[in-house]
């Protein structure tokens, strides 16, 4: 189950980046750049920092292979695909609650503490896109993106996963839906940040 929500989140997140190198107008090489670094950057700089070396995603060769097949079909398929804009979202916000849940459970099994596991999982959920935004030429939108509750519910998914640890692959689902929940109805409900006056 976890390796399915691994592969998942992953494949989102090289859409999302393959598709946003697309709308730059990115070359093949850039196009798959980007998506690379966005379903994967998060995660690795996460293994990075709890000591998990090499990064697991970069030792597993079919998951690479396959995010790179990702981004060449949105390369291709750009035209279909960016009028999938809000499925797009969804899935987006899959992704981040998936990879948060799964960053969470990396820091646990480092004996990180709940602020830890919390910054484990967010940054799993954000990294890849905070590299993706920079890769492109952008102010990372986590650090401005009003009216999005996006490492926001990063943070809390990941929480909920430390606090339910104990009931094993369940906290996973619970924080990957937590954080989704934050997201979507955060939206909805026009809830943001406070930001200075």
């Amino acid at each position: 189950m976890v390796e399915v929500l691994v592969w998942l989140g992953t494949l989102v997140f090289a859409a999302t980046g393959a598709l946003k190198g697309v709308q730059k107008g990115f070359d093949l090489l850039g196009v798959l750049v980007l998506a690379t670094m966005t379903a994967v950057g998060g995660g690795s700089i996460r293994d990075v920092l709890v000591g998990t070396l090499p990064p697991s995603a970069l030792r597993n060769e079919p998951l690479l292979w396959s995010v790179v097949l990702t981004g060449f079909l949105v390369f291709r398929f750009h035209p279909k695909v960016q009028a999938l804009e809000r499925p797009i979202y969804y899935l987006d916000t899959l992704g981040l609650g998936l990879c948060a849940a799964l960053g969470a459970e990396r820091g646990l099994a480092a004996g990180l503490g709940p602020f830890g596991v919390a910054l484990a999982g967010t940054l799993s959920g954000v990294g890849g896109g905070v590299l993706r935004d920079i890769l492109s030429g952008e102010v990372p939108g986590i650090l401005y993106r009003a009216g999005d509750l996006y490492a926001s519910a990063a943070f809390l998914g990941a929480l909920v996963v430390y606090a339910l640890h104990l009931l094993g692959e369940a906290a996973l689902f619970l924080g990957a839906l937590a954080t989704v929940l934050l997201r979507v109805f955060g939206r909805r409900l026009g809830l943001r940040l406070p930001t200075p006056r």
